[in-house]
């Protein structure tokens, strides 16, 4: 099963400077696990992709307190007060995304698509600097489309072939964030033989799965 690895071996493969998506809504459907290696790296000046940056030394919020990310990119970073600190500092960039706007951004990435034209955040500071048009009669913003090098994502199960198949809202961002990154490397629960997750049950299909880490697993 060439696409099991450990935590250890896939936080490797992610450079400072590197740009992730990471899944989750709060801690859940994040994958803890591969943050915490990631945490134990070192590596510095990452862009994160994601909804939050966790709580105060939880989940992504452990990369904040170390200062190992440079930028985040997504909606709702006030749940940890060490995010507005290190925003107000100015040692973190903060680009605020309505939810819905990223989770369209995430899936024009995977998709190949230049972009979208939105209503939302017209006339806020949101829409700063961004193409606008008017389109019957009503304004709208450009938004590009969010892609980066890695995707860590949580599922709650995977077939030895990649297939993945997620537990209730844990779902959230992690299937778009599967699409739009050069790898994508899944931490999960469980690791079942072909077959053992039936077709109607996948929800992101192995193709776009690199390396799967089994959580607790060394």
């Amino acid at each position: 099963m060439s696409k099991l690895i450990t935590c250890e071996e896939a936080v490797k493969m992610i450079k400072s400077g590197s740009r992730i998506m990471v899944g989750g809504f709060g801690l859940v459907g994040c994958p803890v696990g591969l943050v915490a290696a990631l945490a134990q790296t070192g590596v510095k000046d990452l862009e994160i992709i994601s909804n939050n940056l966790g709580g105060p030394g939880r989940g992504l919020g452990v990369l904040v307190r170390q200062n190992q990310v440079k930028k985040v990119i997504g909606s709702y970073f006030t749940s940890n007060p060490e995010v507005v600190k290190a925003y107000q500092e100015k040692v973190l960039e903060v680009e605020l995304l309505p939810q819905g706007t990223m989770s369209e951004a995430i899936r024009a990435g995977g998709a190949g698509l230049g972009g979208f034209y939105t209503p939302v955040g017209v006339g806020t500071k949101i829409a700063e600097k961004k193409e606008e048009r008017m389109l019957n009669g009503k304004k709208y913003v450009l938004q590009e489309p969010l892609k980066a090098n890695f995707a860590l994502i949580k599922a709650k199960k995977a077939d030895k072939l990649g297939n993945l198949l997620y537990s209730k809202s844990a779902r959230n961002f992690n299937p778009m964030m599967a699409t739009a990154a050069d790898v994508v490397i899944a931490e999960v629960d469980e690791v079942v033989e072909v077959g053992g997750i039936s077709p109607e049950e996948i929800v992101t299909p192995h193709l776009y799965v690199d390396y799967i880490v089994l959580k607790g697993g060394n």
